[in-house]
């Protein structure tokens, strides 16, 4: 099946209260199908860290409660309409801090009426992970984000303290909230069934240090005897970066991971299937070798490939998949070996395809011709700038190439239209290039924290006559959504 969609973090699409929601997403949801799409592409709804980014989340389980449409919860009665917060009209860029203190006093307004009427324990004993992040949030509140720092026995989860968290009214919220987004996600998921559209999720490879995921399961993570990682994540120098990536996030400990057949990594892959069809696995080449950086190091160029959790993680995988293969898209890009390529093409996975990478020079395996029909091909990434912002950006032999190769209109044009006419099964344009807009609106810089993640789309640009003009530009590319 030929299929073409949008890539967005919901934060980023117009919302009432400082930043996108899931009542944003319906919204968008509406837009695909008009726009003659069928697949939207969401980046991990992880809580993010203090910079918005959710790939250095203190979960890699838990949804952010800040995703909860709240006029959602007067209508499912969970709120009064006068408990609303008032209306925030900062459009650019996402105060994330403001968007969170407006929200919070509805949310936990709801979520003790959830609490009163809703049976929790229940609900989170059929849910491991709901536990461990509960007692997570709740301590952190009392000693800060940072475990590692706890005192004794908070951090090694000995004593009476976890009994303790439990019975206290901040475990009982974390719970209800994270039922509330489940409630509200179904919803959600069964409308996009309705529209023929596919939900394509995001699995980042690593973990923050300072985790849930980390405090609960510190066996599984190569952590010195304080808790702090012993070596850390990262990539080589590369075309984003001249001095590499140092991401900072613990790596596993590939034995430990092996000795439970990996229940830890099938936990997690169930718990991201309950919210999607599709599952990216980001960084997939970290499944066959990573990038060690000692952990004192300030950027990634001391680093040292090790070996990855490998084909073993995805035959674990494989056994909890709905069917008989993996719904799994490899971002296969980066500093690719043939032992990468061997191991996604062993597991049937589809890999990515980059257009802003294919026009530099010679013969790229991201250039259309090149394509082959078990890839996903991308105008661009969200670590990548806007179509518009590349195009401006770039060297002037790079967008000759693109003229000569893509034929005349702007490069978000061109670059979308060269996506959905590729052979690849499936072609993806974030947001921005669907909506013509320029670098300012970037999702993420690689290797810096500052600034990211906090574009939302403007008044005026998605429309119903921006679906309805791609409907009719694209629609002879043969990617219209099947309705089921």
């Amino acid at each position: 099946m030929r299929q073409g969609g949008v890539l967005v973090h919901p934060t980023h699409l117009p919302g009432r209260y400082g930043a996108g929601d899931l009542a944003s997403a319906r919204l968008l949801l509406e837009w695909i199908e008009r726009a003659g799409m069928s697949v939207w592409q969401f980046l991990p709804l992880n809580p993010p860290d203090g910079n918005g980014c959710p790939y250095n989340s203190a979960s890699a389980f838990a949804r952010d409660p800040m995703l909860i449409a709240l006029e959602d919860l007067v209508r499912d009665e969970w709120l009064r309409e006068h408990e609303l917060p008032s209306v925030i009209n900062s459009l650019l860029p996402i105060d994330f801090a403001s968007a969170r203190a407006a929200r919070q006093p509805a949310l936990d307004l709801a979520a003790d009426r959830v609490a009163a009427q809703v049976d929790l324990d229940a609900w989170s004993a059929e849910h491991a992970w709901v536990d461990d992040w509960a007692l997570f949030a709740t301590l952190a509140k009392r000693h800060g984000p940072l475990w590692q720092a706890w005192p004794e026995p908070a951090r090694s989860r000995r004593g009476d303290v976890l009994a303790e968290a439990r019975d206290s009214q901040s475990w009982r919220r974390e719970v209800a909230l994270q039922w509330l987004f489940a409630w509200q996600w179904d919803r959600l998921r069964r409308e996009a069934r309705q529209r023929g559209i596919t939900l394509w999720g995001d699995l980042p490879i690593f973990v923050a240090p300072s985790s849930a995921d980390t405090w609960a399961h510190p066996e599984l993570f190569e952590l010195d005897e304080e808790g702090s990682p012993a070596t850390v994540s990262g990539v080589p120098p590369d075309a984003f970066s001249e001095t590499g990536q140092r991401w900072g996030h613990p790596h596993y400990r590939l034995a430990a991971h092996a000795r439970s057949d990996h229940a830890w990594w099938r936990a997690r892959f169930s718990a991201l299937l309950a919210l999607c069809d599709t599952v990216r696995i980001d960084h997939f080449r970290g499944l066959v070798g990573v990038w060690h950086i000692p952990a004192g190091d300030a950027d990634a160029r001391g680093g040292r490939w090790e070996a990855g959790l490998g084909a073993g993680l995805l035959e674990a995988l494989l056994d909890e998949a709905p069917g008989d293969h993996l719904p799994v898209v490899a971002e296969d890009l980066g500093v690719i070996t043939s032992e990468v390529v061997e191991l996604r093409d062993r597991f049937g996975l589809p890999g990515m395809g980059v257009l802003q990478f294919a026009f530099d020079g010679g013969d790229s395996v991201h250039l259309p011709h090149r394509h082959r029909p078990n890839l996903a091909v991308y105008t661009g990434t969200h670590d990548n700038d806007t179509a518009l912002g590349w195009y401006r950006g770039t060297r002037e032999h790079t967008r000759r190439r693109l003229e000569a190769y893509g034929g005349p209109g702007s490069a978000d044009e061109v670059l979308v239209r060269l996506a959905w006419s590729s052979v690849a099964d499936t072609a993806i344009a974030p947001l921005q290039d669907l909506l013509g807009l320029d670098g300012r609106y970037r999702t993420n810089t690689p290797g810096t924290e500052d600034g990211n993640w906090r574009w939302r789309v403007p008044p005026g640009r998605m429309t119903g006559a921006a679906a309805d003009a791609w409907a009719a530009r694209l629609a002879v590319f043969g990617r219209s959504p099947l309705r089921r």
